[in-house]
């Protein structure tokens, strides 16, 4: 699939569109009444991002955001570049306030991806104007960075199995 920067933020940049842009309705979540926008519960500031960056949603997204915004446990299951990693962040980017302490948590399973994810987070923080503070932890972290961590905790910690338990 098509890719935003050099990582997993999947979907169908609007550069790559290749005609009409495609928009897609979710399906009818429990609740609700009709068929609504995948990116109706989304803030008017990261729909707008969405939309100039994207033509659409992907299914894993489409499928994906009703769900998570109903406040239920969600488990996306979709192949590789599926759009399923921007799918949870961009939920948790919308609703997360900066200097109210880590809010997300993202556990990579390998150190190596920390950096990606820290990396590819950048377009959407940029892009919606988020003054939300980034962290990565792993267990190379020095000690002076975890105290300062402790002190001031960031918005998004970026972390390892591992490391949750040091």
């Amino acid at each position: 699939g098509a890719r935003l920067e050099s990582g997993w933020w999947d979907g169908v940049p609007r550069s790559n569109q290749g005609g009409a842009a495609r928009r897609s309705r979710s399906p009818t979540p429990e609740g609700y009444a009709g068929r609504m926008s995948a990116l109706a519960p989304f803030s008017r500031d990261v729909r707008g991002w969405f939309e100039r960056t994207f033509a659409g949603p992907t299914p894993a997204q489409e499928h994906g955001w009703p769900a998570i915004a109903s406040g239920s446990h969600v488990l996306i299951q979709a192949p590789t570049g599926s759009g399923k990693t921007l799918a949870a962040f961009l939920w948790a980017l919308d609703r997360a306030r900066p200097g109210e302490g880590t809010q997300v948590l993202y556990v990579s399973p390998l150190k190596a991806l920390n950096y990606d994810v820290e990396r590819n987070l950048r377009g959407p923080l940029a892009g919606i104007d988020s003054r939300l503070s980034v962290a990565v932890r792993t267990g190379d972290t020095p000690p002076k960075e975890r105290a300062a961590m402790l002190k001031s905790p960031p918005d998004i910690l970026i972390t390892t199995p591992e490391s949750l338990f040091l």
